[in-house]
């Protein structure tokens, strides 16, 4: 393996992580699914790292990168639901904001010119308190020091960036459709 692709391993190696997550969760191991998602968590930031302090990034990194992340943060919500840790109100936001994205930039990417995956500050943030959540969760199962109206102000703070992010990004892909749309017509 040639030391360019490292990150690309890394992120490879996070997806392959969601099973153990899940069911660590599920089973309620919740120290060891705090442990095995910091990990997790930590290989996003590493991966991420490498690419760009070394130029190892790639259109492969720039794509599977999203996915993995997303796919991680979609299987721990979902379990926490099931386990009723998370509201199934908030997990649908999140997920439909994501289905929403995905979708949108599908038909950008095949309509239009191939996409670049280029996540907006907002939605930074949104990632940020979405993984934030989890692992405040994780951890106040493992060690209850949060208080009740601690977690609900979480809660809700990520579903308003995960509804403003989703705006956000509906709001301006729409309008550069809009100018593709006008440029490939010769307006």
């Amino acid at each position: 393996m040639k030391l360019e692709s490292l990150p690309n391993a890394i992120t490879l190696l996070r997806i392959v992580l969601i099973a153990p997550v899940v069911y660590l969760l599920l089973t309620e191991q919740y120290q060891w699914g705090l442990i095995v998602a910091l990990i997790a968590g930590a290989s996003d930031g590493v991966d991420g790292y490498l690419a760009k302090r070394y130029g190892w990034d790639s259109r492969l990194g720039a794509v599977l990168d999203p996915i993995a992340d997303k796919l991680l943060l979609s299987a721990c919500y979902i379990a926490l639901a099931i386990l009723k840790l998370l509201p199934v109100w908030l997990v649908v936001t999140v997920l439909v904001r994501d289905v929403v994205i995905v979708v949108g930039a599908t038909i950008y990417h095949f309509r239009f010119k191939p996409l670049r995956p280029e996540p907006s500050k907002l939605s930074k943030l949104n990632t940020v308190a979405q993984i934030g959540l989890v692992l405040v969760v994780l951890f106040n199962q493992v060690w209850p020091v949060f208080s009740v109206q601690f977690l609900e102000t979480l809660v809700w703070f990520v579903f308003a960036t995960t509804v403003a992010s989703g705006l956000h990004y509906v709001w301006v892909w729409s309008f550069k459709a809009r100018d593709e749309a006008a440029a490939a017509r010769g307006e």
